[in-house]
């Protein structure tokens, strides 16, 4: 349900935290990770014991990698970017 595993960039520009198809810790480990969210309303998911990269911010959720990533997919149900949700709202009046 979350995008791309890039993390290139500065100043948050292009920076996301990891998601559910990256492969860079095996299901079973015990790894502690964050719920995060960007200034987009947009989620991933990030592990606990790093620095969360600029315009990422925690959402409140700490668990596993599964359990983040299946709060996730409960919590976001639009995908449009917030800026585009506004845009359209503002269009339809």
């Amino acid at each position: 349900m979350t995008h791309d595993n890039s993390a290139t960039g500065t100043g948050g520009q292009g920076v996301r935290p990891e998601n559910g198809r990256a492969d860079t810790a095996p299901p079973d480990t015990d790894e502690v990770y964050l719920v995060v969210r960007n200034d987009e309303e947009q989620y991933s998911i990030w592990r606990a014991d790093r620095e969360l990269p600029a315009g990422w911010h925690p959402e409140g959720r700490r668990g596993s990698r599964q359990e983040c990533l299946d709060h996730i997919g409960v919590i976001w149900t639009d995908m449009r970017p917030l800026s585009l949700r506004r845009r359209l709202a503002g269009a339809d009046v």
